[in-house]
């Protein structure tokens, strides 16, 4: 189920580290138009553009980010980055 996101919404993701792959971590990302697409919507993470898809664990709000992360690695020792 894909969330109705607005240009310059703050949202929360589950992002794993592409090079070391069993380590995840919440980032916060932002909703902007897409550069390649304007009629579409992506994420702004790490100075890089993601199409907004369902293969994409995108929450509204650290909590549920957060519980999300709790249920899927059943830690509650999470690592946060805020850019």
């Amino acid at each position: 189920m894909l969330i109705n996101f607005n240009p310059g919404q703050i949202v929360y993701v589950i992002y794993r580290n592409p090079h070391t792959q069993d380590v995840a971590n919440i980032q916060e990302a932002a909703v902007v138009q897409a550069p390649d697409s304007p009629n579409q919507l992506a994420l702004f993470l790490y100075e890089t553009y993601y199409p907004i898809s369902e293969d994409l664990a995108i929450y509204q709000s650290k909590e549920e980010a957060e519980q999300a992360y709790f249920e899927a690695f059943g830690s509650a020792d999470i690592e946060e980055y805020y850019g």
